[in-house]
């Protein structure tokens, strides 16, 4: 019997109850990583420590050979090369990213996928030139509808072979924050974050922000590839159409204080005032407001925002103490932004575990003096 894609690359399912993390998720886990929490010390992540999410292979692009095509409804076609591209007025944009699958793992039942916890976030430097430019050198129809991007990954996924292609509405590319980037914290893009080009489009979850971009399609109706129409929307039930994921609701995150126990990563402290920091951020408008409990939320006090820097699409860091008494005690955070969206207790379920961004929970044990 002939095999199938279909027998290799399985539709997408819920783990049963009691099933634990399987090989193929660990796999995944290996491949793809989260940021350590106490990195987010660092007002910009260092390469290595931000969130990794890798669809297929790590493709070899030879710079030398590469150039980005730009085409469909347009009035000029273009192929630009690397060198072409930085000889344009380039732009450096803080962003802060995060996968629309973090906190997945912790749904009940879990959607078996990449496991993330909370981790699956960073802020990088990008530089690179505004998608809008070079859209504008090619001369799109107004008959346009949405840009299609396609990078160098190819594999499988639920039985479709595939490059991965992402689609965008024109309107949303006219943003000058919207880069075709070449360069992160300053250096060529890293091979797992995309060199030698990558699309950024600040605010959304990740999945927009296609890496190892070869070509840019203007089309005249909207994209209904893989990564747009089946994959990345928000669905409840295995029938739905559902909603397509977009922009990041808000999150807060707490550096987790004291020391951990190494496999359960429980926290440790001393009795005393313990110094609380981490970070906050927002796609949909700035974030407003931080909020912090030490009682599993019963009460909540309100932390201390850093003063804004300017970077709009960039996590703001907030800080403030709590006096620990000897104890268990479950601290959690949680941020509202400028147009009042906020964080809920418990998540609300769906099917892929996209866009969760329940509040953030820390188990911390405090330790009797020992004097």
């Amino acid at each position: 019997m002939n095999p199938k894609l279909s027998d290799i690359s399985l539709p997408s399912r819920l783990a049963a109850e009691g099933e634990g993390i399987g090989m193929e998720e660990l796999a995944l886990a290996a491949r793809n990583h989260g940021l350590p929490l106490e990195a987010l010390r660092h007002d910009v992540t260092p390469p290595g420590l931000h969130y990794l999410l890798t669809h297929y292979d790590i493709p070899h692009v030879d710079p030398g050979m590469w150039s980005l095509r730009v085409g469909g409804l347009v009035g000029t076609p273009l192929a630009l090369t690397l060198d072409e591209l930085k000889a344009m007025p380039s732009r450096t944009v803080r962003v802060t990213m995060e996968c629309a699958g973090n906190g997945r793992a912790a749904l009940v039942p879990r959607p078996v996928s990449q496991p993330w916890l909370v981790e699956a976030v960073g802020t990088a430097e990008w530089t690179g030139v505004p998608l809008r430019d070079v859209l504008e050198r090619a001369k799109p129809g107004e008959d346009g509808v949405d840009v299609v991007f396609t990078g160098a990954d190819h594999g499988i996924e639920r039985g479709v072979e595939q490059d991965y292609r992402r689609g965008l509405p024109l309107a949303e590319t006219r943003g000058e924050d919207v880069l075709l980037a070449y360069a992160m914290n300053g250096a060529d893009l890293p091979p797992q974050h995309g060199f030698p080009l990558r699309l950024i489009v600040p605010g959304w979850y990740g999945m927009a922000s296609v890496k190892w971009l070869c070509d840019l399609e203007v089309t005249g109706s909207a994209f209904t590839g893989f990564q747009n129409a089946v994959a990345y929307r928000v669905r409840h039930g295995e029938d739905e159409d559902g909603e397509p994921v977009s922009w990041m609701a808000p999150r807060a995150l707490l550096i987790p204080p004291g020391f951990p126990d190494f496999l359960s990563r429980h926290r440790i402290v001393r009795p005393g005032t313990v110094e609380l920091a981490g970070r906050a951020w927002s796609g949909r408008a700035p974030v407003s407001e931080v909020e912090v409990s030490a009682d599993g939320g019963e009460h909540w006090w309100s932390a201390t925002l850093a003063a804004e820097t300017g970077h709009r699409w960039a996590w703001r860091r907030w800080t403030t103490t709590w006096e620990a008494r000897p104890g268990q005690h479950e601290l959690s955070v949680r941020a509202v932004d400028g147009s009042g969206n906020g964080q809920p207790a418990r998540q609300a379920w769906n099917r892929r575990g996209f866009a969760n961004n329940a509040v953030h929970r820390v188990r911390v044990t405090c330790l009797a003096d020992q004097g």
